[in-house]
């Protein structure tokens, strides 16, 4: 159920796009009950949610390579590769233009599913959020596993059953195979269609990517892979209230990177 403003809602936002309207009556069926304090802040979190998924999209057909942390590339006149095979943001370079760049000439980057989904999460906040805001709270960005802008204010939960379209999740391996570390498990952003984006194995069903993971287990394993109940997802309601309603939170927090709270062993 959506309530805005204290009442029930019977339908989406003014001038929702189908595929918003889509998102909208798919929260609207659940029996989770979530509230907004405005319909610009439920129109800010359906916006977001379906960008988040064209950017999926447009990662998958940017030509940008899986690989794993040691063999990890990225292009030197936007970002600075460290030792760890993480990309730090050059100091010269705008966040959004060093986060566009990555769709733009993907052929220049490789990088593991981890970084791909927080790469996507930018991308769908800034195509969002506009160059303007996104450059000022979003800055000197590092690409790294699951660490992240402590603005994007991701939150997560145990309910499946409530993932719609540009929540993450995550599908784990849990017998896999010693040779192919890289795929104890895969995560994922969840689509329009019902099927998953995860960088390396391409956009699938989640029937298809337990298929995947299960070809790279240990031999004679009988454990399968599977869709772990962790669902996570930015919190949009204190992201429209800090950023574009200005109330709350006044000050972003500039350069400040956190491991998410959902942290990385939550995705093994």
């Amino acid at each position: 159920m959506i309530e805005v403003m204290g009442t029930l809602a019977s339908g989406p936002p003014a001038g929702a796009t189908p595929a918003e309207a889509e998102i909208f009556w798919m929260k609207a069926g659940q029996r989770t009950v979530y509230r907004y304090a405005s319909w610009e802040e439920l129109g800010f979190e359906l916006r977001t949610r379906v960008l988040l998924t064209e950017a999926a999209h447009a990662l998958q057909t940017s030509g940008a390579q899986f690989a794993v942390f040691q063999d990890s590339r990225c292009n030197p006149r936007y970002w600075r590769r460290d030792e760890k095979g993480g990309f730090r943001l050059l100091e010269n370079v705008t966040p959004a233009a060093g986060i566009r760049n990555i769709f733009q000439e993907g052929f220049l980057y490789a990088f593991e599913c981890a970084t791909a989904i927080v790469i996507v999460l930018y991308k769908g906040m800034l195509d969002s959020l506009g160059d303007g805001l996104f450059n000022l709270w979003f800055g000197g960005l590092l690409l790294y596993d699951w660490h992240y802008d402590e603005d994007l204010r991701l939150v997560d939960s145990k309910k499946p059953e409530d993932a719609v379209p540009g929540d993450v999740q995550y599908f784990k391996n849990p017998d896999f195979s010693p040779d192919h570390p890289e795929w104890q498990g895969e995560n994922v952003l969840l689509l329009l269609d019902g099927r998953y984006y995860g960088h390396g194995i391409g956009i699938r069903s989640g029937g298809e990517i337990i298929q995947a993971l299960n070809r790279k287990r240990r031999p004679f394993s009988q454990a399968s892979a599977y869709l772990m109940d962790l669902v996570v997802h930015p919190d949009y309601q204190k992201l429209y209230r800090t950023i574009i309603g200005g109330s709350g939170w006044n000050q972003p927090v500039q350069a400040n990177r956190v491991r998410a709270r959902i942290g990385r062993d939550a995705f093994r």
